[in-house]
């Protein structure tokens, strides 16, 4: 296969599945795509086995040889000095040197590491609905709720990569403890697993009774045929995306907020209540006219992104050499 560009590899590391391809550093193209199920439940050596599956299907491409760079995308709290991850979601894995790892099975290549919510609006930024932006806000609300920022033009990861991590600042002061040691914080209330359990908390009931789906995806179907308790629960998800989204934006000046992810599916079943709400929260002149958009890139925006954030920080890295 001919693609007349460079290409780097790129590699998304999540607690269902750890997926990877080449990707075209021009047009951000996927090559070669290949995924294998995390596991995350078992042990960190089963997970890293699978990360090793991902690279080696890679190494044996017939482009491989042309490959000079790497980007590792991963759900986090990240550690981009270190080169480290301890995902949430993968229990084996606490401070695992992922950097060390992919540069050994990738042959010595150089390893960019950037957390999924970056990686995310390195795509978005590049390709999608935040092209053209220089202030941007990406998240992603799905089991979780995550994000990144561009600012000033350029993709900001912060210090140790964790910057935009908006799924974590409280919008509600006296709300419920998180896992993450917080109160009241925004995944609590809007995140997938959130808006299942507030509806179910409220009485809602899945189709089928106690043998139906009870997440997010069938709230939302309940919605769409008019169920009171499950259109509140996703007013409720939309009216916390907007009191998150407005103080993120008062903080640092955002011209666009993109959002993607399973739950952004629901479509305006969740955006409907967000954009009515964000004018109460969204006060000041200055962030009145806040854009909100879908994301535009699909399940592949942390592969695109991973590649995408290496690509830039390497050009970085050149610029002050």
């Amino acid at each position: 296969m001919m693609t007349g560009q460079a290409l780097v590899a790129a590699v998304d590391i999540g607690g269902t599945k750890i997926a990877g391809a080449l990707v075209g550093a021009e047009d951000g193209e996927l090559y070669h795509r290949v995924e294998r199920p995390t596991r995350a439940k078992e042990s960190g050596k089963v997970v890293r086995d699978a990360l090793a599956e991902v690279v080696e299907a890679l190494a044996g491409t017939p482009e491989w040889a042309g490959v000079e760079l790497f980007g590792v995308g991963s759900a986090g709290p990240v550690d981009t000095v270190r080169g480290t991850v301890s995902p949430v979601n993968i229990p084996g894995w606490r401070d695992f040197p992922v950097v060390r790892e992919v540069r050994e099975l990738a042959g010595g290549r150089p390893v960019v590491l950037t957390g999924d919510g970056v990686a995310m609006t390195a795509a978005e930024h590049w390709l999608g609905a935040a092209r053209g932006f220089d202030n941007a806000l990406c998240m992603v609300v799905s089991t979780g709720v995550g994000g990144g920022l561009v600012l000033g033009g350029a993709l900001h990861p912060g210090p140790t990569g964790n910057a935009g991590h908006i799924g974590h600042i409280s919008v509600d002061l006296d709300g419920a403890p998180c896992a993450c040691g917080g109160r009241g914080c925004l995944e609590g209330l809007a995140s997938g697993t959130a808006i299942a359990g507030h509806a179910l908390a409220a009485g809602w009931r899945p189709a089928g009774g106690a043998g139906g789906r009870a997440d997010a995806a069938a709230v939302a179907a309940a919605a769409r045929a008019g169920d009171p308790l499950a259109l509140a629960a996703f007013a409720r998800a939309g009216q916390a995306l907007a009191a998150g989204i407005a103080a993120a934006a008062t903080l640092v000046e955002l011209e666009v907020v993109v959002i993607g992810g399973g739950v952004a599916q629901a479509g305006e079943l969740l955006f409907g209540p967000l954009r009515e709400r964000l004018g109460e929260y969204a006060a000041l002149s200055y962030v009145r006219g806040l854009r909100v958009r879908p994301a535009e890139l699909a399940t592949d925006a942390g592969l695109v992104g991973a590649a995408s954030a290496a690509l830039r920080a390497t050009a970085r890295a050149g610029e002050g050499a």
